[in-house]
């Protein structure tokens, strides 16, 4: 029987929004269908165009009876998962601190942008991290460290369990990939940031994705006109 649930999504080695959108399906426990779009091909990427209204990944598809509803932004994917299953917590109870785990995810997408131009994920490698990084990405460095800092000491230690409210959250899943370019280019965190990343780093789902990525071809080069 096909799954309610399809999740397009694209290079498991560099595209850092589908993990985000990735990760809250499975902490959502909902079994779903992926599509995996290798987006620089060009009948992969018709596809794509054809499914989804920006032609961009995540896309998640949930066909309910004759009525087709379609998620775009990983953002946006884990509140709808967040409303369809209450019981999985994927924000936290407390208002408090959902106000401030919406808050951080919120930053996150739309923010950071210098780590992102001279960090790019790269799941599976290991790459010279060119510290000093330059003023701008080091602010962002100290920004995220901030973030988990707060979110681990006031909320996350309380709960007891490794994530930055205990359980993982939608705001634990936009964060990451950024656990993993810390990883790729060596960053040195402080220790709260650091056993927050390594916490991130070994959470059997993410495990299951990097799995997945070493057994994936690797993708094509880009075309730049």
């Amino acid at each position: 029987m096909a799954s309610e649930f399809t999740l397009y999504i694209g290079y498991r080695h560099v595209s850092s929004w589908s993990l985000r959108g990735w990760m809250a399906m499975r902490k959502a426990g909902v079994p779903f269908e992926e599509r995996l779009i290798r987006y620089r091909l060009p009948d992969h990427k018709a596809e794509l165009v054809a499914a989804s209204p920006t032609g961009k990944v995540p896309l998640l598809v949930h066909r309910r009876g004759r009525e087709e509803i379609k998620v775009w932004e990983s953002l946006a994917i884990g509140e709808y998962l967040a409303e369809f299953f209450h019981s999985r917590n994927l924000w936290p109870r407390d208002p408090a601190a959902r106000a401030f785990a919406r808050s951080i995810a919120t930053e996150m997408h739309s923010g950071f942008r210098p780590l992102r131009d001279k960090l790019g994920m790269e799941l599976l490698k290991t790459l010279p991290s060119g510290a000093p990084y330059g003023p701008e990405v080091t602010a962002d460095i100290k920004r995220i460290e901030s973030i988990w800092r707060e979110a681990r000491t006031v909320w996350g230690e309380a709960d007891s369990g490794p994530y930055l409210f205990g359980h993982f959250t939608v705001a634990d899943a936009m964060f990451m990939p950024v656990a993993t370019r810390f990883r790729t280019y060596g960053v040195m965190l402080e220790p709260t940031a650091e056993a927050y990343k390594q916490a991130l780093l070994a959470d059997p789902d993410f495990q299951a994705w990097e799995a997945q990525a070493r057994i994936d071809p690797e993708p094509e080069p880009l075309v730049t006109p």
